[in-house]
């Protein structure tokens, strides 16, 4: 799946732990614990935690066998009660009789023998009424005792006991195949269901446990028998107990009716609307199930390894068509204005790839490799299908020969939906798309095009890894997202180099770089099991580090070794379920000399971060250290963890081509090598292939930046943006004074490449906004001063006419909409020209697409720019012009715009829900505006968490958004109470962790470099 975050570009991207420390309830005090998710103290008697039964040796896996429960449980209980007497008779035992004084006269024994009867008789009575419930001597008495095993199941909704205790499902059942039939009404906005599950027993059970969220099951049978199902809906599943044992290896049907709500948040099967170039509003049903979302389409096996084979049957009014994974096989009247379409059997997949759509579609086919590709829009769009449709086509020649394995459908569907908050989706077969992604019109500029070929090409890639070869689990999430992200830039640098995609690439590495470096980081396989934590793994470490490891790794094999280790893996588990090590297995058989990958690999997949090699010369010695690369904002967890890093440099002797590189395997704390007396200077990770940071200390870093003041071109443009990031990066982490960062831009009065101007670009106007938002109006304007002494020439130069190289158009964009933002007079004035001749032409006159943003930006200043550019984005057909508008209109200064516009994309009429992330950052980036979207925030939490689901990528991005550039103590405070006061509404989520660190860091930054800001800008 495709995230969709970037002003510019969908790149792809978006745990509770136990501490060891935390004290471990007796098993009969589990009714305490707090649930994993909001429960309803009606629905439930308690929730039991899953860690908490690991614990107590009562896994997933171990309460298969009822009586292997009710066992436990009474051992469990008796253990706990042995103890609660224990500590009872050990309180008792510290008591101690006085002894009576000299002067009390001593009883009789007559006396003394009535006085004990007394005591017994009234320590019995009080024994008696103590351990006797107070219900005995109730009207109604007293209802029988709970026995162990309701200590520890939780109640299902209609009170009865629920036969599972985990969030995984037990293994003891696998599905086979489904037949689901669906009705929707598009007026009523709901659906009627009813799936049939062929199933095979794995392992004796008297009990079958699957998803259903948010379905009304109207009744079930199995094997023609009517049966009661059970349902809890805090963990979303459903079950059905027998009492006899289901046996081994035979199978069994399932049969379920339902009814349920069209969705209206984005996911599982949920309604969408558009409005057409008549001004009518247009309805259609589309699905969205990646990571946990066909449970709310149809009772099911909501887990990637649950695969199986389905045929879908789609009943619809007249006017609309349905789609699915696989070609349509029949159409039969329904009587009613209804048909029912029935598609073929699909092949064995994962739920989360099953699609349907229900709409009023037309579309543009061609034949490619014996598979039917179509491309679909909405009827008004129709014409701006042709780009994609030749994309996919050389994209799935490419693949196949790639692969060596043919894409295995008959048919291949790419659909634009107008509502969709992805930025695509990889359903086998049907490949969702949000519009912005997939649609190109006569205007569109190469970057627009680069950005839907980059989409196309990821979602084709996941048909082989993902939906051919998938994880077995969300932990490696990984498998599917790196390796399409890494395939995405792999093959559009070999079929389409006019797109020049590199440079992306390494951008996106960069930012993968920053965003791991945070304490708040995770592994790239890391163990997850809620809901919650499952959304959070669709981010920027499953995707783009992933992707940027596996780069490393083709570097380090050598691309003929990888490819080959690649078929194989996919040859030797298509169909089936994986996990990292598998990958590695394949990789490693393929090798000559034989390399164990998984020893090297391991070391950047389990653990997370990434090393920071420092390097110190002395003559012809070069020593070397690694070290955790994270940036310690006072609550970092040190380790002493190491990697494998295949560590490759070149010197000035030799720098410029990939034959001069070197490779040093650096597996310890420390190493040294040796290098001819005659070199005058290293760079290490040739053109930034590797995923690690280098510092080189104080004298290498000298020779490095005097060698670039003196040749430009003495590295390649990879290599100079590398050492611009890397040295922001150590100023951040205090080992190189902003001083000497200064220093090496000087540079870049020669430099002439997108990729190291727009590196530097980008830093600059990152801390730029940090001081704009601390409203220091003298060191603001200061930096304003600076950025144009280092950049204003290459500003003015820049041409505002078409430009056909992708490379100088986001060069030109980057620098132009910096110019305008900072209201640089020639940009200002530029801008306005165009926005006149385009608004006086009716918008006949083209303005070039990248440049785009920056005109319409300006022209939101003023109150009339801005009303036109309102009814521009209602009426605009064109996706990617509609974007760049809407991001115009959110970068006012006006207040009242300000808070409208949030307001609309909050609601969903004028400006569509899915856009509010962009809306908000967008207005974040300016100093009217990041307090009122941070209040809003704070003022709609609960909204935008029905909007977009906790833990999302949307989510994710809105936190990261409005708090990422705070840089004070108050603000700090604030973030840090507000997110604390949410507790089960969100509070857990990992990227609350990232947006405290990040205003942590940037008080440090701040509070270690204010002073030479003052003194050298």
């Amino acid at each position: 799946m495709e995230s969709f975050e970037s002003e510019r570009a969908p790149l792809p991207r978006n745990m509770i732990e136990n501490s060891m420390f935390e004290e471990e309830p007796d098993v009969v005090d589990l009714a305490k614990e707090s649930p994993s998710y909001p429960i309803d103290s009606d629905d439930v008697v308690y929730e039991p935690r899953s860690s908490r039964l690991l614990v107590r040796g009562l896994g997933e896996n171990d309460l298969d066998e009822e009586e292997e429960d009710y066992e436990s449980s009474a051992r469990l209980l008796g253990m706990s009660f042995m103890n609660r007497s224990s500590n009872q008779r050990s309180a008792a035992s510290s008591y101690t009789r006085q002894q009576p004084s000299n002067s009390c006269s001593v009883p009789s024994a007559k006396k003394m023998v009535v006085g004990i009867l007394v005591l017994v008789v009234i320590a019995f009575v009080a024994m008696f009424i103590y351990f006797v419930p107070r219900c005995t001597f109730s009207k109604d008495g007293c209802q029988k005792a709970n026995s162990s095993i309701e200590q520890l199941y939780p109640r299902a909704s209609n009170g009865e006991l629920f036969p599972w205790t985990g969030l995984r499902l037990p293994a003891s059942v696998h599905p086979v195949h489904y037949e689901i039939s669906l009705q929707p009404n598009l007026t009523a906005m709901t659906f009627q269901g009813s799936v049939a599950i062929s199933m095979v027993v794995l392992q004796e059970t008297n009990k079958i446990v699957l998803h259903s969220y948010d379905l009304k099951i109207i009744n079930g049978t199995f094997q023609d028998e009517k049966v009661n199902i059970l349902e809890y809906k805090p963990w979303q599943q459903i079950a059905i107990k027998f009492s006899k044992e289901l046996k081994k290896g035979e199978k069994y049907v399932l049969k379920i009716h339902y009814s349920a709500n069209l969705s209206n948040s984005y996911d599982g099967f949920y309604n969408s609307s558009y409005i057409d170039t008549n001004g009518k509003r247009r309805v259609l049903a589309a699905t969205q199930f990646e990571p946990l979302a066909a449970r709310k389409a149809f009772p099911c096996f909501d887990e990637p390894a649950f695969k199986a084979s389905f045929v879908i049957k789609i009943a619809r009014e007249a006017e609309y068509i349905s789609l699915s994974n696989m070609p349509k096989v029949t159409t039969t009247a329904l009587g009613n204005g209804l048909f029912e379409d029935e598609f073929e059997k699909s092949v064995n997949m994962s739920t989360y790839l099953v699609a349907f759509v229900v709409a009023n579609f037309s579309s543009v086919s061609k034949n490619v490799s014996n598979t039917l590709v179509s491309v679909y829009a909405v009827p008004d769009k129709k014409d701006q299908t042709h780009y994609a449709l030749d994309t996919v086509a050389k994209l799935l020649v490419f693949y196949n020969g790639f692969f060596e394995i043919e894409y295995p459908l008959s048919k291949l569907d790419l659909v634009g939906i107008p509502d969709f908050l992805a930025g695509a989706m990889e359903n086998w077969g049907l490949i969702t798309f949000r519009e912005t992604t997939l649609l190109i019109g006569d205007h569109s500029s190469p970057i627009d095009k680069q950005l839907v070929t980059s989409v196309i090409a990821h979602e084709l890639a996941h048909q082989w890894f993902g939906n051919l070869v998938t994880m077995r689990w969300w932990n490696d999430l990984w498998l599917n997202e790196g390796f399409a992200t890494y395939m995405q830039y792999m093959s559009i640098e070999e079929v389409f180099p006019e797109l020049d995609i590199d440079n992306e690439f390494l951008s996106v590495r960069f930012k993968a770089l920053a965003k791991d470096a945070l304490n708040s980081s995770h592994p790239v396989s890391a163990e997850v099991s809620t809901p919650e934590e499952v959304a959070e793994m669709f981010d920027s470490v499953s995707y783009e580090k992933g992707a940027s490891i596996l780069l490393m790794l083709n570097a380090t094999l050598s691309k003929v070794a990888f490819r080959k280790g690649v078929i194989e893996y996919l040859k030797k588990y298509k169909g089936l379920n994986t996990q990292s090590e598998d990958l590695w297995m394949s990789l490693s058989q393929v090798t000559n000399p034989h390399t164990d990958v998984a020893e090297m690999m391991n070391t950047w997949t389990v653990q997370k971060g990434f090393p920071l090699v420092t390097v110190n010369r002395t003559g012809m010695q070069v020593n070397l250290m690694q070290e955790h690369f994270i940036l310690n904002a006072d609550s970092a967890t040190h380790h002493s963890n190491l990697w494998h890093i295949p560590l490759t440099y070149v010197s000035d002797t030799c720098s410029n081509s990939s034959s001069c590189k070197q490779v040093f395997l650096f597996k310890n704390k420390t190493a040294t090598f040796n290098i001819s007396e005659k070199v005058k200077w290293l760079k290490f990770n040739y053109r930034s292939d590797g995923f690690y940071i280098v510092d080189y200390g104080e004298q290498g870093w000298r020779e490095l930046i005097e060698a670039l003041k003196e040749n430009v071109n003495v590295l390649p443009h990879e290599d100079r943006a590398a050492v611009i990031n890397n040295i922001f990066g150590l100023s951040r982490l205090d080992k190189v004074s902003f001083r000497q960062v200064l220093n090496l831009l000087v540079y870049l009065k020669n430099e002439t490449e997108t990729a190291p101007l727009t590196e530097a670009l980008s830093q600059l106007n990152h801390i730029f906004r940090l001081l704009d938002k601390r409203s220091d109006l003298l060191l603001v304007s200061r930096m304003t001063t600076y950025i144009f002494t280092v950049f204003g020439d290459l500003m003015d130069s820049q041409s505002w006419e078409e430009e056909s190289s992708v490379s100088k158009q986001a060069l030109r964009s980057a620098l132009l909409e910096t110019a305008c933002n900072l209201g640089r007079p020639n940009c200002i004035n530029q801008a306005n020209k165009l926005f006149d001749q385009w608004r006086t032409s009716n918008k006949t006159e083209h303005i070039p697409g990248d440049l785009m943003k920056a005109v319409l930006s300006v022209a939101a200043q003023t109150e009339e720019g801005w009303h036109v550019l309102l009814e521009t984005y209602k009426h605009s057909i064109y996706d990617s012009e509609k974007r760049k508008t809407l991001q115009a209109l959110a970068s006012t200064q006006d207040v009242r715009k300000i808070v409208w516009i949030l307001k609309a994309g909050l609601d969903g009429g004028e400006i569509q829900t899915p856009e509010l992330p962009l809306v908000i950052s967008t207005v974040c980036r300016h100093s009217a505006g990041y307090l009122h979207a941070w209040d809003f925030v704070k003022e709609n939490w609960d909204k935008l968490t029905q909007k977009f689901s906790i833990g999302s990528f949307p989510l994710q991005s809105i936190i990261m958004s409005t708090t990422s550039q705070f840089s004070t103590k108050t603000h700090l405070d604030e973030v840090e109470r507000f997110f604390g006061s949410l507790k089960e509404r969100g509070s857990q989520m990992r990227s609350i962790q990232e947006a405290i660190e990040t205003i942590k860091l940037n008080i440090k930054w701040m509070d270690s470099n204010l002073a030479t800001l003052w003194k050298w800008l």
